[in-house]
């Protein structure tokens, strides 16, 4: 048995509330990235890992210590800083000849690795490069993802996966119109991945709503696709299972579009349309001529027959 897996039983209330807070929820807390430093690297690494660490507050743990581990040859150093802090993301920043500024973007399932991405920054310019205004910190963001590789590659599709569970924030009801002024952008194009972050400014138009520019205020990253460690088909199946208590309940005879409209069907039984009772018009009556009229038009007098 592994540290990781001892179990520990509680001496004191406040260690019991602390388990109790670790343990599986129906609706489960918002997902908190751990970034961690490797055992060599650059400014530029280390401005990148400091930026996206900006992005992500508060629901983020900054390592400033260095840590001398690779991630696609030995994970269990990554699973156990995952399980100390309680994190389910990760975001690790290394430098070498081989592979010079490098980041792997990573998700883990249960405290073990489920999924692991390496990216290249091939250009970098820093948040505080761009002379602008910047964003409260805790916005949430709104995402939006350009090229169709990331529908049609299933690298691509996982990137895209982990990018959204990274940098989504809380899940919320409901969003006023003032508290939507972050835009990360990801467009693929020729093998690279460009993120673009934007403040959304919100301009008078003349009338009620109003006119809506983009401003650049950083970190903007030029990215390349290394290496991936992609868990099995099985394993993601499990990790994306959803308790039953959450499942919505199926209701009959009710079906909804893709615009979200909600349609409903009604059975009834056989009508028997010659016992119809329809209003009475006084336009619909026969006048008294009408009658006589129409028996007439109708008769027509056989020819006789002559011998």
């Amino acid at each position: 048995m592994t540290e990781l897996d001892r179990v520990v039983k509680p001496k004191t209330k406040r260690a019991k509330r602390f388990l109790q807070n670790r343990e599986p929820k129906l609706i489960e807390n918002v997902k908190t990235a751990m970034i961690v430093k490797g055992g060599n690297t650059n400014e530029t690494v280390t401005q990148a890992l400091k930026d996206i660490y900006a992005l992500k507050k508060p629901y983020a743990v900054m390592y400033k210590k260095k840590n001398i581990t690779r991630p696609f040859e030995d994970q269990t150093s990554l699973e156990f800083f995952s399980k100390k802090s309680d994190c389910s993301l990760f975001l690790f920043g290394s430098h070498n000849k081989k592979r010079p500024n490098n980041l792997v973007f990573g998700s883990l399932f249960d405290y073990h690795t489920l999924d692991m991405i390496e990216l290249g920054i091939e250009k970098f310019v820093s948040l505080h490069s761009i002379k602008n205004s910047k964003c409260p910190e805790g916005t949430k963001p709104m995402l939006i993802f350009a090229g169709d590789v990331f529908e049609t590659d299933g690298d691509y599709r996982r990137l895209k996966s982990l990018f959204i569970d990274f940098f989504r924030g809380p899940t919320v009801p409901s969003v006023r119109l003032a508290g939507l002024e972050h835009v990360i952008h990801f467009t693929a194009l020729d093998g690279k991945i460009f993120m673009r972050s934007y403040k959304v400014l919100l301009k008078k138009s003349g009338c009620r709503t109003p006119r809506i520019e983009l401003e650049e205020m950083g970190p903007s990253l030029d990215f390349v696709l290394r290496r991936t460690h992609l868990a099995s088909d099985d394993l993601y199946k499990r990790a994306l299972k959803q308790p039953k208590a959450l499942k919505p309940k199926k209701k009959k005879n009710i079906s909804k579009d893709t615009f979200g409209t909600t349609y409903g069907r009604i059975h009834m039984q056989k009508q028997d349309l010659s016992k119809l009772k329809t209003r009475k018009m006084k336009g619909l009556k026969r006048r008294r001529g009408e009658k006589h009229s129409d028996e007439t038009q109708n008769f027509s007098p056989k020819k006789a027959k002559v011998d």
